[in-house]
């Protein structure tokens, strides 16, 4: 399998979504719309290799591999606060949008949704968002991690970003999976589908049973830009999944334009979240 590096960072994904999801009413500090979306040629050409690969390889097999092999949270277990400073050794220095740290950027959106009244697990939710991204450190491949999401198991939707990459895919010529529904019942509901295979996942399972349903939402489908901004697979949403994906909807703001060169205060911040992790979450995760 290849497992060739196209992004100079996990960030240049991100900032990819920025280009084809600019919004005027940007919650963003310190950048213009015109900012976010300025991006030279050699960039494109990185997330288009990175697609091309996590088009190819993102198989309902290899998915299945993926949840037995991290689903049983074997691998560490550490307080909370450790899991940000192990998460914050993926620091890369080419990140064109931020200087700041993982966990900084994570402030950055939690604090963007506490100054809006949200509530305080959705404040902790955007705090925990793209903690799942340390699978990095367990040797996964870019593509494993980070990526628009997708579902597995049925037809790729041409509304995915370069559906083109999907035809190296073993399963878009495999009849039990390349069908409408291929494995699924229609409306069956997102809880009984598997999605592709990154950091939205895995998050999700680390704290399903800590945090209220929709913020589960938000962490498991942030990335489904296919769903949430395409509306590509209502076939498989059932009336939950439509109500839900509302508070998916309202969190993708944060965590698209929330980066800015400010960084946040920490030791003023600092007494409120630790409060607020020990409010819902156990005194160590397992990852």
């Amino acid at each position: 399998m290849n497992d060739a590096q196209p992004l100079k960072s996990l960030e240049e994904w991100e900032d990819d979504l920025l280009r084809r999801y600019p919004d005027p009413e940007s919650i963003a500090i310190g950048k213009s719309e015109e900012e976010f979306r300025n991006y030279d040629n050699p960039a494109r050409d990185t997330v288009r290799e990175f697609y091309r690969l996590n088009h190819t390889y993102q198989t309902y097999e290899f998915v299945l591999q993926k949840e037995a092999q991290y689903l049983t949270f074997d691998k560490k277990e550490m307080p909370v606060w450790d899991a940000f400073e192990f998460l914050n050794q993926l620091v890369d220095d080419s990140d064109p949008d931020t200087d700041l740290d993982q966990f900084q950027h994570l402030l950055q959106t939690s604090e963007a949704i506490r100054a809006d009244g949200h509530p305080d697990w959705m404040v902790l939710t955007g705090l925990l968002h793209d903690m799942g991204k340390v699978l990095c450190l367990f040797g996964e491949p870019q593509w494993a991690v980070v990526g628009d999401t997708f579902p597995v198991g049925c037809a790729h939707s041409d509304r995915i970003v370069y559906p083109e990459f999907f035809a190296y895919n073993p399963d878009s010529k495999d009849e039990r999976y390349n069908t409408k529904y291929g494995v699924y019942e229609p409306n069956c509901g997102l809880r009984n589908v598997h999605m592709s295979w990154g950091h939205d996942e895995y998050v999700y399972h680390m704290v399903k049973d800590y945090l209220p349903e929709p913020a589960l939402y938000m962490l498991r489908y942030h990335s489904f830009y296919a769903q949430h901004r395409e509306h590509a697979y209502d076939h498989l949403m059932d009336d939950h999944d439509r109500e839900m994906f509302k508070w998916v909807k309202l969190f993708n703001p944060y965590d698209l334009y929330s980066k800015n060169p400010n960084p946040p205060d920490w030791p003023k911040l600092r007494p409120y979240y630790e409060d607020l992790v020990a409010k819902y979450l156990p005194a160590t995760l397992k990852f």
